[in-house]
């Protein structure tokens, strides 16, 4: 029997106690994302924005949840713009173009199911 890789998690251990916050670092000027887990039924992603870096307006398919790590951001959907900072939940859903903006140092996982 062959194993099938693509749904096993990927990224983190599986049975490991890790502090989410340490699991990726800020670089300056940039984007920093790690995936964690892809599965066919969704994955999660880890991402760090340094200050004044965005991701550009796009769509996606599926609804997506954001959770606020550390820091602050603001993002646009279907052109209206939301704060959010650590602590936060946010829910981006499919089908409409949303964008993000780090108005300071900003950490977030990301999970997408579909």
């Amino acid at each position: 029997m062959q194993n099938d890789h693509s749904s096993k998690p990927r990224g983190l251990p599986a049975a490991t106690v890790a502090k989410v916050t340490e699991l990726i670092n800020y670089q300056n000027g940039a984007v920093v994302s790690r995936e964690i887990i892809k599965m066919p039924g969704g994955n999660v992603t880890l991402f760090a924005f340094d200050k004044g870096e965005s991701l550009t307006e796009h769509t996606s398919p599926f609804d997506a949840l954001v959770q606020v790590l550390d820091g602050a951001a603001d993002i646009t959907i279907a052109g209206v713009s939301h704060r959010v900072q650590e602590g936060e939940i946010f829910l981006m859903p499919a089908h409409q173009a949303h964008a993000l903006m780090a108005t300071e140092r900003y950490k977030m996982i990301l999970t997408m199911i579909k």
